[in-house]
């Protein structure tokens, strides 16, 4: 059973969007602003990392940083739709620099104690989500200067996942990609095929113009990275859930592709980071994760090298 919008949308108010696009990890953060304020939010930011050379950078925090010095505009969120397995949050380095409040979904807790017990983390690791300031449940609301932005629960990549949807934008983290990219995987520790075609036919009773916006771009067959597409275009076009695909006919094929996948290159610093709200374990190397772990994602618009494609 797909639950209903836990909120009434209103595609009236259309807030203003920035993104910057990562090239190292095919994501893409954005900044969303009040057009009614100088009050801000930035959402699925990026940390460089060279993993092979254990060098850390914030190349792409620095430019949405400088971006939002330059413009004069006051950041109050900066928000996490999930816990990637695909990139570092740079959250608590923009937080240093701007302020604003870090906010996620409550299952965090979910992710914390199954990959706490993965990473054989100690009882120092609070499983709480306290190092978040905000656990975000289904239906809750937080203000972005007048804006009002809506949290809805869309669970079946991981069990944490939320999208956001500030007036006539929704924030899909992973749960959707544009409609040649389908779908992402769900087969992460708490993930589910079902509950994730679920998830997609929830976002998908938004109305048809709201628009929304991806997390990863791969670029399907060559062409330019997009990150912007609409309800209606997803419901007419998405290869793996547009309208007339039935949810065993979805489950199905995820379950069959997901089976072929390889682990995504940096899932394990970016496991140990991100359950942690960004910030890096006290342990100077990170921890190799145990057998319960298995293979289960600038502001340029180019196209990506040949890369692991994990749709």
């Amino acid at each position: 059973m797909i639950p209903p919008l836990p909120f009434t949308p209103d595609t009236s108010v259309k807030p203003e969007i920035v993104a910057f696009f990562d090239e190292p990890t095919n994501t893409i953060s954005y900044i969303v602003k009040d057009p009614n304020s100088d009050a801000c939010a930035v959402v699925d930011s990026v940390m460089d990392i060279d993993y092979a050379a254990g060098r850390i950078t914030y190349d792409g925090a620095d430019a949405i940083i400088r971006y939002i010095e330059e413009k004069g505009w006051k950041l109050e969120w900066i928000i996490e739709t999930h816990v990637h397995a695909d990139h570092l949050s740079a959250a608590p380095y923009i937080q240093q620099k701007l302020g604003g409040k870090l906010g996620i979904g409550e299952n965090i807790t979910i992710v914390q104690d199954t990959f706490g017990k993965v990473f054989n983390e100690g009882t120092e690791f609070q499983r709480d989500g306290s190092q978040f300031d905000r656990l975000f449940t289904d239906g809750d609301s937080y203000q972005i200067g007048s804006l009002t932005a809506y949290v809805m629960h869309t669970p079946g990549h991981t069990p944490a996942c939320m999208t956001h949807v500030v007036g006539d934008a929704a924030f899909v983290g992973d749960t959707l990609f544009m409609p040649d990219g389908g779908s992402a995987r769900a087969d992460f520790p708490g993930g589910d095929a079902r509950e994730l075609y679920r998830s997609m036919k929830r976002v998908l009773a938004l109305p048809n113009e709201t628009r929304l916006f991806m997390c990863h771009d791969y670029g399907p067959n060559g062409r330019d990275i997009e990150w912007e597409t609409t309800v209606a275009d997803e419901r007419a076009h998405n290869i793996h859930v547009k309208d007339g695909i039935s949810e065993d006919e979805f489950v199905a094929m995820r379950e069959a592709r997901d089976a072929t996948l390889d682990m995504p290159k940096l899932i394990i610093p970016s496991l140990q980071v991100n359950m942690r709200a960004g910030q890096l374990p006290r342990r100077t190397r990170m921890a190799r994760p145990s057998s319960r772990c298995r293979s289960t994602h600038s502001d340029r618009r180019t196209s990506p090298p040949e890369k692991e494609r994990p749709t």
